[in-house]
């Protein structure tokens, strides 16, 4: 059946997320690199990152930008505004786990950590191919579903790093240390579970 709107579709916008979750994906690629770099090479990671993480809040700025300044917007101007912050928390939270692991200066990161950022990368993965899809709404559950189970999977393990964590690092400034760059990991794929929910929301308010 096909679906007639009245709201006019400004490809702007998506065009505009579309080109934030480019940077999210280059995030999460960098973040990766730095679990199995030395303390040296992630000083350069760190930077790029954070070159990513500017060029997707400057994306973001445009966005909003646009969003202040047009009159029709081709979704409800919330509903706009909710996908491009949680879009820029996902980025956000990327990066602080990355600056954390620097700052920190973190040696070897607990094994499970792979396994949050294997997640993260994932959920770049799909929220990128999602993004050019808002202008029909079509062929997005599957992206929503599969979104909230990667979240759960990045809930159990950050669970059992944390019961690893307490039960094994007798370090107290440590367990601090990694708990932060863990919590940082955990914030990263709730933020990516928001961006979905929303997504799920306008697609049925649209329908």
């Amino acid at each position: 059946m096909v679906r007639f709107r009245l709201t006019p579709r400004d490809g702007a916008f998506f065009d505009l997320l579309a080109k934030t979750a480019v940077e999210v994906v280059r995030g999460t690629e960098i973040l990766t690199r730095m679990l199995g770099s030395d303390r040296t090479q992630r000083l350069e990671l760190a930077e790029q990152l954070r070159a990513a993480e500017n060029a997707a809040d400057e994306t973001t700025h445009e966005f909003l930008r646009r969003l202040n300044q047009t009159f029709v917007t081709p979704f409800d101007r919330d509903d706009l505004y909710h996908l491009a912050s949680s879009l820029d928390d996902c980025m956000d939270d990327i990066e602080e786990a990355g600056d954390l692991i620097v700052l920190y200066d973190i040696g070897t990161l607990p094994p499970g950590v792979d396994k949050q950022v294997s997640v993260l990368s994932r959920c770049a993965e799909l929220t990128a191919e999602a993004m050019p899809r808002l202008a029909s709404l079509d062929g997005l559950r599957d992206y929503w579903v599969e979104i909230n189970g990667l979240e759960n999977q990045a809930d159990r393990a950050y669970r059992h790093l944390l019961a690893d964590l307490f039960r094994d690092e007798p370090d107290p400034i440590s367990v601090i240390k990694l708990k932060g760059v863990i919590d940082a990991l955990e914030s990263a794929a709730d933020s990516f579970e928001h961006l979905a929910n929303g997504i799920e929301t306008i697609a049925l308010k649209e329908s």
